[in-house]
């Protein structure tokens, strides 16, 4: 019908029956419900309406049948459709459209429902309209609108018109789509009215459409805000070669939000999740190590494969005098206490203290030089030991370590300044673990016990507790890592080691609303500020604040190998914005987290909020959860990763990216990751990562591991160092394959 012509051959009747002195309503109520119907499904209906002048005949007709109900509804339904068309709907807004609908649209009412909430409709569609919207401000339609809403939800107490209460809130999300009206939406607390009106609606079930619409309106009218810091920067940089450094400038984002529309996303569910997260352990195992240093195999074998590589041709004497040189050169970390071992700072800072040898192997080009190595013999099937030797050096350097550099450092933590030493045997007392770097490499001892006797005390107590790992071979690993930060301190699942999960977790089922709720609480915070403690209680780029200063809330670290939180504000008392550090150079790129958690009390549910993250979506909306590690269950011989967490949600939130921040585009949003964790134990440490932490020093400590325990007569395996990274670090090329048969020609040209 539409392709023949039907769509102008109706409007032409149309116009033709509304001309005549006496319309025949008898004919024109089934044209107009026929208009009404292929008008829906004709793509160029707005054009055709504009080229026929139909619009001001519909009109005219509604303002004939003011009174006359059942004539107004069916011009409603035609003018909605014109309305479904931009032009069409401008054309309408010219023309006075809007005053004829508001005469319509009263207070509440039990007669003519149905015609006020056609009314509605047609505005809601009018609105869509930028330059009707702003038309409707000013003109104070849009008070009118909110004190319609409340009189509609406060009288409409057997629900029975939620169409029409959608109706005025759909006319509300459009008008507030420009700037201008969300100013006005604020100073006349049209926040606060649609925030309290939509607590009496979220028990009931079908009132959800009510409750989505109001926190979709709710979240696109809060104030637009720069994230709480004093510039977008990472709190780190990198001086490129060839570049000349210079101060990080400080980065905003742009005070004019633009007219665009800022949609918001509706409530996400899960039931039919079909994405997946693959929850294999990415941690090494690092143990089985022998006991007696040697040669993976004899020197007469070596000797045979001297033709084919020079890796292969080296003799006992010149390894052990490699060895040797190394041991006398290698940099070992300090003492390591509890979850905070220290690790000796990178190159730079050995330079200024003139106290270090930089061991020039790693740096140098010959393929048969590494970072460093530890001559393992094999791996045993059963027991866990490590090197007597390797472990007795790491721990004596440790101590000549800190005697050179504890009288010159600062002290780069601060917690609980008392040390306890570890001779009970009843529980772990957290306040052994949290105490002043300055302690680390302090060559005195605290009360009467060293550092280093300590972390010997804890091993020894818990050797049985460390599987598939050596605490002091990783750390030596970490010590000779060079990071832009003096990282003086090891993350506690790093140096302690962790294991798969002991079962497998499926994806968490996600709980209808939590979003919406989420938001709501978001909210309140605007207009209850009263509530809201709002205090800084971890920040990266400037002092944060000592335990005694906050003893009622969680304290915050992350100044570890991959650790990046850079600020933790205390919203209120079991909650927390978290701020994500940017990439090194940049101004973006938050997603991923670590850092660690303390001083919680048990079973009382902390929510944190990351609110700088930058996806548009996340995983976490289908079922993924973050992963914890807990000291107190790895010193009970349970050191794993778990999944954890629950009312997890990702959505957009009100903190603006700048247009550098946001690659050119004006008025991108931040989005919040949030989620709600009950620790199982008080006082404890606790690490929550996004996912299973795999940081370089992990990477370098497994390959030489790897390179040691391999099956020489079947595996041929070279490390070499294919590049250094701008921080200094060796980038390994790997060469892996199987071992010649024999020093045949055929074999070796195979090889």
């Amino acid at each position: 019908m539409i392709s023949k012509g039907g769509s102008e051959a109706l409007l032409q009747a149309l116009m033709n029956a509304a001309e005549t002195a006496q319309p025949d309503y008898s004919i024109l109520l089934p044209l107009l419900r026929l208009l009404a119907k292929v008008g829906q499904r004709d793509r160029k209906f707005g054009l055709k309406v504009q080229n026929l002048e139909a619009i001001d005949v519909t009109l005219s007709l509604a303002r004939k049948n003011l009174t006359h109900h059942l004539n107004l509804i069916h011009c409603l339904w035609v003018l909605r459709v014109y309305a479904s068309t931009i032009s069409a709907g401008t054309k309408l807004g010219i023309n006075g459209a809007m005053e004829l609908l508001f005469k319509v649209i009263t207070p509440y009412t039990k007669k003519h429902t149905r015609t006020v909430r056609a009314a509605i409709e047609v505005l809601a569609a009018l609105l869509k309209s930028k330059s009707n919207s702003r038309r409707a401000v000013n003109r104070g339609y849009l008070c009118e609108l909110l004190r319609l809403y409340q009189d509609w939800h406060r009288c409409d107490t057997s629900n029975r018109c939620i169409h029409v209460r959608r109706g005025l809130l759909l006319c509300l999300k459009h008008i507030t789509n420009i700037q201008s009206a969300r100013e006005i939406f604020l100073s006349a607390h049209g926040m606060e009215i649609l925030f309290t009106t939509a607590q009496d609606c979220l028990d009931s079930k079908p009132l959800d459409p009510i409750v989505t619409t109001v926190a979709q309106i709710l979240r696109k009218c809060y104030p637009k805000r720069p994230l709480p810091l004093a510039t977008l920067c990472s709190s780190y940089s990198f001086s490129l070669p060839g570049s000349v450094s210079s101060e990080s400038s400080q980065i905003l984002p742009e005070d004019d939000y633009d007219d665009d529309v800022e949609e918001v996303e509706k409530d996400l569910h899960s039931d039919d999740l079909e994405h997946k997260e693959e929850d294999d352990d990415l941690e090494t195992d690092v143990s089985k190590l022998n006991s007696k240093p040697g040669l993976d195999r004899p020197e007469e074998e070596l000797e045979q494969y001297e033709t084919m590589c020079p890796e292969l041709s080296l003799t006992l004497q010149e390894l052990e005098t490699e060895s040797e040189d190394k041991n006398g050169s290698e940099d070992v970390p300090g003492n390591l206490p509890g979850p905070y071992p220290q690790v000796i700072p990178n190159a730079a800072f050995r330079k200024q203290q003139h106290c270090r040898h930089i061991d020039q192997s790693a740096m140098g080009p010959d393929t048969r030089e590494t970072a460093f190595k530890t001559p393992v013999q094999s791996w045993e099937k059963k027991g866990n030991c490590t090197s007597p030797g390797l472990e007795k050096r790491a721990m004596g350097e440790s101590v000549q370590d800190a005697d050179t550099l504890g009288e010159r450092d600062d002290l780069c933590r601060s917690h609980a300044s008392t040390l306890h030493p570890l001779l009970k045997e009843a529980s772990w007392d957290p306040r052994t673990f949290r105490t002043h770097c300055g302690s680390y490499f302090s060559p005195s001892s605290v009360r009467g016990v060293g550092a280093s006797d300590i972390v010997k005390k804890l091993l020894e107590r818990h050797q049985g507790d460390i599987p598939s790992h050596s605490p002091h071979f990783y750390m030596a690993r970490a010590g000779s890592t060079k990071s832009i930060l003096d990282y003086r301190v090891l993350a506690f699942p790093d140096f302690w080691g962790h294991q798969p999960p002991p079962h497998y977790q499926s994806l968490l089922e996600r709980k209808y609303g939590v979003q919406r709720a989420k938001i709501f609480e978001d909210v309140c915070r605007l207009i209850q500020p009263g509530d809201v403690i709002d205090k800084v209680v971890f920040d990266v780029d400037g002092c944060s604040p000592s335990d005694t200063d906050a003893p009622d809330c969680l304290r915050f670290f992350s100044k570890f190998e991959s650790g990046n939180l850079r600020k933790a504000i205390q919203v209120r008392k079991f909650e927390y914005d978290l701020i994500l550090n940017a990439d090194v150079n940049t101004i973006q790129h938050h997603q991923w987290f670590y850092f660690e958690v303390s001083a919680m009390k048990p079973v009382v549910p902390y929510r944190f909020n990351i609110i700088n993250c930058e996806k548009v979506n996340s995983q976490f909306n289908y079922g993924m959860q973050p992963v914890m590690y807990s000291v107190k269950e790895a010193l009970q011989g349970k050191p794993h990763w778990i999944r954890v967490g629950y009312d997890i949600c990702y959505y957009k939130n009100h903190y603006q990216r700048s247009a550098a921040a946001a690659g050119g585009a004006r008025g991108k949003s931040y989005y919040t990751l949030t989620f709600t964790i009950k620790f199982p134990h008080g006082e404890d440490v606790c690490y929550l990562a996004y996912h299973y932490p795999y940081t370089y020093s992990a990477l370098m400590s497994y390959l030489d591991i790897v390179e040691e325990t391999r099956d020489p007569k079947k595996v041929y395996y070279r490390q070499q160092t294919l590049c250094q990274t701008l921080g200094g670090n060796p980038c390994p090329l790997l060469t892996i394959t199987a071992m010649p048969e024999s020093n045949s020609s055929i074999d070796l040209e195979q090889l």
